[in-house]
């Protein structure tokens, strides 16, 4: 089989495309295939008739490695000429139009970047600079939108990323029930929420029935403007970080209180007064039991924050809302201020904490979906493009269907 049918038959190439001679670069390890196009008429689409040749535009794609040999197919495309005037370059069967590379190297690109740790090292198996294969995971995003079906999209969560330095801050808004990012919008405030939830489409906000979000109001003016008929949940991990925090403010002031007075009881024990007791070890666990035995200040604080746990545990919106009435009282008559802090803040929101009775959801797909995106900001060092920044995350966190058409 001589070299031209060989590649005729693996390109799967069909009248009036033919490949007509290949070249072998052996010292650089290249080989160059050679395609022509033997049709000379084409039809006109607007008008019926036929559109002129108006000559042809040499051009080159990386294609998939032969025998680790970098390949390259060369062909010279016709471009004809409309009737309006307009001309247009003739679509080749083997890649998008404008495109660098084939489809088949696309759709591998796209597959040895989802086997590498980083793109870094997909760069290296590539053998591509790092703006090549951003541009490859660009189209395969925007064909990958292009292709979601957001058919029976009803719970929502919007959720904050840390994107540079200082405060700044991206938004992502999550399917909970698929765990897929839909979007990432630049901002944490009202506005940027508000540009978030309009990327859903019109015809299916209706239908959106709950939003899991934390305590922010910019997020939860954003839902009321454009979800009015969604509940608003507030996440369950928030309100524990807001406890968390609670009792760490406690635990510093009566530390630094003790170890004026020489004792040092609370020395090294921060992280066993923020963990969950049931992800302890059983020396740290007795150990968190005899302090919590003791009359000291955090003891008390620690313990409003493991009894709200309970809250969770109710069984409808009716036992949630007697417990929250209790869990206050308590709270609220506690003379520890930083819990009496939360306490109100957590009454305040009361509404969207009993809505996780309807639903049942929290932010805890988006808090994945955030590790996640940490992993992805991490193996890029950072990112100082945003647009480059929100391609990977939907290429990599959106599932979705990100292969060229025409490719396996």
């Amino acid at each position: 089989m001589k070299d031209t049918e060989f590649f005729q038959r693996a390109l799967e190439l069909r009248d009036p495309w033919r490949v007509t001679e290949v070249q072998m670069d052996v010292a650089n390890r290249k080989v160059e295939v050679v395609i022509e196009c033997q049709e000379t008429a084409w039809g006109d689409p607007a008008t019926g008739g036929r559109a002129h040749l108006h000559g042809y535009e040499e051009r080159r794609w990386r294609h998939l490695d032969t025998m680790q040999f970098e390949t390259v197919l060369r062909a010279n495309v016709p471009r004809v000429k409309y009737a309006d005037g307009s001309t247009e370059l003739v679509a080749v069967p083997w890649a998008a139009p404008l495109g660098r590379y084939t489809l088949l190297f696309e759709a591998w690109a796209i597959q040895v970047l989802f086997a590498c740790h980083s793109v870094s090292a997909a760069c290296e198996l590539l053998r591509l600079h790092w703006e090549s294969v951003q541009l490859i995971m660009n189209r395969a995003v925007e064909r990958g939108l292009a292709r979601r079906d957001l058919t029976g999209l009803a719970r929502l969560g919007i959720d904050e990323k840390s994107f540079g330095r200082g405060q700044d801050y991206i938004s992502v808004l999550s399917d909970v029930d698929q765990g897929r990012v839909l979007e990432v919008v630049p901002g944490r405030d009202q506005a940027s929420a508000e540009l978030l939830l309009e990327t859903v489409p019109e015809v299916q906000r209706p239908e959106i029935q709950a939003v899991a979000m934390d305590m922010s109001g910019a997020f939860a003016a954003a839902v009321k403007a454009q979800l009015p008929a969604a509940d608003i949940v507030y996440d369950r991990f928030h309100v524990s970080a807001l406890l968390n925090g609670a009792v760490d403010e406690v635990r510093r002031a009566e530390h630094k209180r003790l170890l004026g007075e020489g004792d040092e009881s609370l020395t090294g024990t921060r992280q066993l007064w923020l963990f969950n007791p049931r992800n302890l070890e059983d020396e740290r666990l007795d150990y968190l039991a005899s302090l919590a035995e003791c009359n000291f200040k955090t003891s008390r604080a620690w313990l409003q924050k493991e009894n709200f746990e309970g809250f969770w545990l109710q069984e409808s919106r009716w036992s949630g809302e007697g417990y929250l009435r209790t869990w206050y009282k308590s709270a609220i008559h506690c003379r520890l201020e930083p819990i009496k802090r939360a306490a109100r803040t957590i009454k305040k929101h009361a509404e969207g904490l009993l809505n996780y009775f309807a639903h049942h959801i929290s932010n805890a797909v988006a808090e994945g979906l955030n590790s996640r995106i940490q992993a992805i900001k991490s193996a890029a060092r950072g990112f100082r493009n945003f647009e480059n920044y929100r391609t990977r995350i939907l290429f990599f966190c959106g599932k979705l269907h990100l292969a060229p058409a025409g490719a396996p």
